[in-house]
């Protein structure tokens, strides 16, 4: 067994061929591996990336993560009466990931230009907790599309925000109201001066309502949207109603966005601040 000692942990390395030589390049390029959550984070002027025996060095949003491969064997988790519970687990987290990709591309459109690097995993993440409100299916079986029908799930969903960096009740400090039926969105009168957070660079602002119709069962969905034109951001008092232009069909679930994007606006033309980083896009409703 190898010890690979680090400012404040010690790292055992089996006594193996590989690992013999991972052990030589870790001490000629003095890379030390420091642990990240459940596993280890790469810290040094060498970055693997790769396998090495049991040993997997990858690149994620986080920077050079190692994990380390596991023992067991897909076919015996797929088989296996011991391992039911991680089958079930599987089913439902899948089922959770399906439902986010249904939410996140019926809102295309409206998350274009507004989403963290992260939304992907926080919707699965929220729709794995809305899974768990299906009170009706057997383990394994729970879907947020049940889960969603409940008034638990719905307020789950209500108050999503798409860019965690723009929280819309961070940015908007004027109240307003939705009308379920029609999709219409009321804003108290507005003086884009003091009642929005915008950044320095920006010199106008659209404001855009979103209705979509989703259906997490069968994947359908539609969605209608309306913006007001560019608008200075300057002490005006503005007076917006947010009326798209159709009530979406399908018998899904109903939400409800409210989007405002930040342009820098040069010889007449609107070019997007920092490719959207401060746009702000929330489901403020569900019914």
């Amino acid at each position: 067994m190898f010890f690979f000692r680090t400012k404040y942990h010690l790292w055992f390395i089996p006594e193996r061929p590989i690992c013999r030589r991972l052990r030589l390049v870790l001490l000629l390029h003095h890379v030390s591996l420091k642990p990240y959550k459940n596993m280890a984070k790469q810290n040094g002027i060498l970055k693997f990336r790769g396998t090495i025996d049991d040993l997997n060095f990858y690149q994620s949003q986080d920077g050079q993560l190692v994990r380390k491969k596991t023992s067991v064997d897909a076919a015996r988790i797929a088989s296996d009466p011991s391992f039911i519970r991680t089958r079930e687990n599987g089913a439902e987290f899948g089922a959770a990931g399906k439902a986010g990709k249904i939410i996140r591309d019926a809102l295309k459109p409206l998350m274009a230009d507004v989403a963290d690097n992260r939304v992907t995993s926080r919707i699965t993440k929220l729709m794995s907790d809305i899974r768990k409100l299906d009170k009706t299916s057997v383990r394994g079986k729970r879907t947020p599309a049940i889960g969603l029908q409940s008034a638990e799930g719905k307020a789950l969903l209500k108050g999503f925000n798409f860019n965690i960096d723009a929280v819309l009740s961070s940015v908007l400090s004027t109240a307003f109201t939705v009308d379920t039926a029609t999709g219409v969105i009321t804003l108290q009168p507005i003086v884009p001066l003091n009642d929005i957070l915008f950044p320095p660079a920006a010199t106008h602002l659209v404001i855009s309502g979103g209705f979509a119709n989703v259906d997490l069962a069968s994947g359908v969905y539609e969605l209608q949207q309306t913006s007001t034109p560019s608008t200075p951001i300057d002490a005006q008092t503005l007076n917006i109603t947010l009326n798209p232009p159709a009530v979406p069909a399908g018998t899904g679930t109903k939400l409800f966005l409210l989007k405002i994007e930040f342009f820098q606006n040069v010889n007449g033309a609107d070019y997007s601040l920092n490719n959207g980083a401060y746009n702000a896009l929330s489901i403020v409703e569900v019914a």
